[in-house]
């Protein structure tokens, strides 16, 4: 076996115990996952990234709206705390600072960042029509944060981009290109602050934890399907952004409704 060989296997080697000891499992819905930074770090760069958002965007100043907003917001992030407290997640609220923003933009567009840092555009209420609509979209982009895709989309990256000996240093020897990873990871730069398409898996996964944590906030999970499907309707020619990044097709409609009599289970509870 010659050198180049040996350093490759003891490479293959430390990389596979790296990401061994970085395995965590979804709450919900039971899936193991690898997030390879400590979600500590994760929230202190959405931080840096949501207050350069907030400081070149226009808070709404509809009262009716805004308040809308921080109440179907506040009901979920309730409904995370009592599920993730109930099932063994309780260390994850550490991480939650829970802020609800409503923005002028007329782009149909909303999402979460890791620690619970939730925007929604102006532009998609006419789409969720009420509160219990606004509670499907804001229910799923918060299960993106409980479910730490951000983190586990920017762990890949970080593994391409920078490989695995660098990632356990790579947070104080390099801040710079870890931030910039992370904010193209969100897409917080772009003109319109809108997240990178999360996979097909991710979006399906949640779906289901954003119907499950809407029905324990108190709202009926039925009006998913009608959302998505007004959703599919309005897209057009040219989707809106929350479209490019949120795909709709029967396949995703056919599983929201495959979840719901879980979903109607809590929704019921609830009650």
């Amino acid at each position: 076996m010659n050198t180049k060989t040996s350093h490759f296997i003891v490479l293959a080697a430390v990389l596979l115990a790296f990401i061994s000891t970085s395995c965590s499992t979804v709450p919900l819905t039971g899936r193991s996952q690898v997030n390879l930074l400590p979600e500590s770090n994760m929230v202190e760069m959405s931080l840096t990234s949501y207050d350069q958002f907030l400081d070149t965007n226009k808070v709404a100043s509809n009262r009716q709206q805004v308040e809308m907003v921080k109440r179907a917001g506040q009901k979920i992030a309730s409904a995370v705390e009592q599920y993730l407290k109930s099932n063994g997640y309780e260390s994850y609220l550490q991480y939650f600072k829970w802020e609800f923003n409503l923005i002028e933009n007329e782009v149909p567009n909303a999402w979460c960042m890791p620690g619970g840092k939730v925007v929604v555009y102006t532009g998609i209420l006419p789409l969720t029509q009420s509160e219990a609509g606004l509670a499907v979209v804001m229910g799923h982009e918060i299960a993106h944060a409980v479910a730490r895709h951000g983190n586990e989309r920017m762990s890949h990256s970080m593994l391409v981009q920078m490989g695995g000996i660098a990632l356990g240093e790579a947070i104080k020897e390099k801040p710079e290109q870890t931030q910039a990873i992370f904010s193209a990871a969100y897409g917080v730069g772009s003109q319109v602050g809108v997240m990178l398409p999360f996979s097909r898996q991710h979006e399906y996964e949640a779906d289901q934890m954003g119907l499950i944590f809407m029905a324990i906030a108190g709202y009926n999970p039925q009006e998913a399907v009608g959302f998505w499907q007004r959703m599919a309707q309005n897209s057009g020619q040219k989707p809106p952004e929350f479209l490019s990044t949120h795909p709709v097709d029967a396949k995703r409609i056919e599983a929201l409704q495959e979840i719901m009599p879980e979903a109607m289970k809590y929704y019921n509870s609830s009650k």
